[in-house]
């Protein structure tokens, strides 16, 4: 169970702050919702409290899980798989682990690849996905704003 003020990180969504715990009724039903404050995008999430083992919600990481990350971003050996859909299928269930060493993972393949040869449309959009979610954890984990987490990200890519 998770308390208001605790940063989480809700897979395929990114991270946000536990701004209350609210009883709603939606669909007849009544239960306790966590109403989450994402850094991005001024969007707010409920999500049932109920629901968290099986959602995968977690703490966001701490500092020195940080350096693991950008450690993770400036490595240039990366093998991607030609395979369009393979590619995207990987890709996928390592946004959709949570794990942000997955999701750090796939922006750095992905935006490998879209200096090498681009990306179609989807790969674009995975990668967009992917960068917003690093990024919504990587601000809250080093309390830095938007801009200069995007900015360290470019670095450590190299771009």
């Amino acid at each position: 169970m998770f308390n208001v003020g605790d940063k989480i990180v809700y897979p395929m969504h990114g991270a946000g702050i536990i701004e209350s715990i609210e009883e709603k009724e939606i669909l007849g039903l009544k239960q306790p919702y966590y109403i989450v404050k994402m850094p991005l995008g001024d969007m707010k999430l409920m999500i049932p409290t109920q629901n968290v083992e099986g959602t995968g919600i977690r703490e966001v990481i701490g500092i020195q899980d940080v350096e693991k990350v950008f450690k993770i971003l400036g490595d240039q050996n990366v093998n991607v798989t030609s395979n369009w859909n393979k590619r995207y299928r990987e890709n996928m269930i390592k946004i959709k682990s949570g794990n942000i060493f997955e999701v750090a993972d796939v922006v750095r393949s992905l935006m490998k690849r879209e200096k090498e040869k681009g990306l179609s449309t989807g790969e674009r959009k995975i990668l967009n996905s992917a960068k917003q979610i690093l990024i919504s954890e990587l601000v809250l984990a080093k309390n830095g704003n938007p801009l200069e987490i995007e900015s360290w990200i470019e670095y450590y890519l190299g771009a």
